[in-house]
């Protein structure tokens, strides 16, 4: 028998928000049936308007808060939420980090492991506010004039923002001065349904130690109408600016970046330094937005491992080698596997930048070296992975625990790949002897990250 949902569209009702969901939004109840509530907090009783009924599921929006909870906050800003950069502003911090670990407590429960695997208190950043040492937005002409804004979640419709909330301040200044120079210069912005105009992107990077900054000019086509001009004037009005990029992306897509680079002012890379290490930054090279957790991050990591000068490790998925090289420091041997060829030239160079010469990186998926490095004999001590949001594939998994290592840290910044990848490592013979330690990487969103120590059964 066909089961109906117990509201309709457009209805009217009042309900207790029960839970949040992983992507921060309130659950109400109505009889079993869930309806996800934008911007809502568990406890607050409120007034509803039913948007979408599923199945399983259906949307609403409050009409009027009856009661509000203890942990909400004044929010900063609408657009903050609107465009998914702050969906959890409304949230007092404490409580964020509280939502954060209870995430993975959730998930460990549903895989009946949260009595055997307990979850430290997730650690927070004393200022949760611009901390992204990197921006990326959109540029359009609105009203004849550039603009630099975000996208509302879920939409093609561009909302105007001088500010993020959550980068760095001086990136903040830089963009709109830059916006406003390209603005004097009667230079066109990207128009995404036309596929016409110059401008689709400013970024912006700015090494958080160095404070050296990165500017690139994300372009539709390669010529830039006065760019000597607009060169000289960018970098007379902001003197921290060390390289310019031009970014050319000719396609009809919703990547940002295209594959050509061409330097118009200064140099190629930017310099910043992590756990006292020195990298070179360049406009394609992946590294962590929140340079200050990254540090409390890896710490754990390489502290969780507890390593000796005898060891030998593998740091999977190592980028532009941050991990690797701050391993390096206390270990015999470090072979690292990445897929991006440039993020492995880049770590071959900060290797060379540090004076260390006891890493081996190859370009390649993860979990094809990895078996590679099975057959051929490697015997690694300590294993580190940090995967991206889909986890680790099962091959990689059984080709790590036939390398037999006697510990291996797992980064991850999905909680449910990691709970699912933990099974899996148990049924190797691994196990998680101690508490999963959460990391709050990006205050005000829902993300986190989190280190796992796994060691071999004896």
């Amino acid at each position: 028998m066909k089961k109906i949902p117990p509201v309709v569209k457009n209805q009217e009702l009042e309900a207790e928000i029960v839970d949040l969901t992983y992507q921060g939004m309130g659950v109400a109840k109505v009889e079993d049936y869930s309806l996800f509530v934008a911007g809502a907090l568990p406890g607050e009783k409120v007034k509803l308007h039913v948007l979408k009924v599923g199945k399983n599921f259906g949307f609403a929006k409050v009409v009027e808060w009856l009661t509000t909870s203890p942990d909400r906050v004044e929010i900063k800003g609408k657009a903050y939420t609107q465009t998914g950069i702050a969906p959890l502003q409304h949230l007092k911090y404490p409580a964020q980090l509280k939502f954060k670990r209870q995430q993975i407590v959730n998930l460990l429960e549903k895989a009946h492991l949260d009595e055997a695997i307990p979850v430290e208190a997730t650690i927070g950043m004393d200022n949760p506010y611009n901390y992204r040492n990197k921006a990326q937005v959109p540029v359009r002409k609105i009203k004849g004039h550039l603009e630099t804004g975000f996208f509302r979640q879920g939409s093609h419709k561009f909302l105007p923002l001088a500010d993020s909330l959550i980068e760095d301040k001086r990136i903040n200044e830089v963009i709109q001065t830059v916006q406003k120079i390209l603005d004097d210069h009667h230079l066109s912005g990207y128009n995404e349904r036309e596929h016409r105009g110059l401008i689709r992107n400013i970024m912006v990077r700015r090494g958080y130690y160095s404070h050296d900054v990165m500017l690139v000019l994300v372009t539709l086509h390669e010529k830039i109408p006065d760019v000597e001009a607009i060169v000289k004037e960018i970098t007379a009005a902001c003197p921290d600016i060390k390289s310019i990029i031009q970014n050319v992306n000719p396609k009809r897509t919703n990547v940002i970046m295209g594959k050509e680079d061409i330097l118009l002012y200064g140099q190629e890379k930017i310099m910043d330094e992590l756990n006292g290490l020195k990298f070179e930054i360049s406009a394609q090279s992946f590294y962590q937005v929140n340079p200050q957790q990254t540090e409390v991050l890896y710490q754990r990591a390489i502290d969780a491992a507890d390593l000796t000068p005898d060891d030998t490790v593998i740091d999977a998925y190592c980028g532009i080698g941050t991990i690797s090289l701050s391993v390096a420091q206390k270990v015999k041997k470090v072979l690292g596997v990445e897929i991006v060829p440039e993020a492995i030239a880049d770590a071959k160079n900060n290797a060379t930048l540090n004076g260390l010469t006891n890493l081996d990186f190859e370009v390649g998926r993860a979990e094809d070296q990895m078996a590679q490095w099975q057959e051929a004999g490697v015997k690694p001590d300590v294993i580190f992975v940090d995967p991206p949001r889909k986890g680790l594939d099962a091959s990689l998994i059984e080709s790590a625990a036939k390398m037999n290592p006697k510990k291996i840290v797992y980064v991850s910044c999905n909680p449910a790949t990691l709970v699912r990848d933990i099974q899996l490592f148990m049924d190797q013979g691994y196990q998680v002897r101690k508490p999963i330690q959460p990391v709050d990487m990006f205050p005000q969103t829902p993300h986190v990250e989190s280190i796992t120590l796994l060691e071999r059964d004896e």
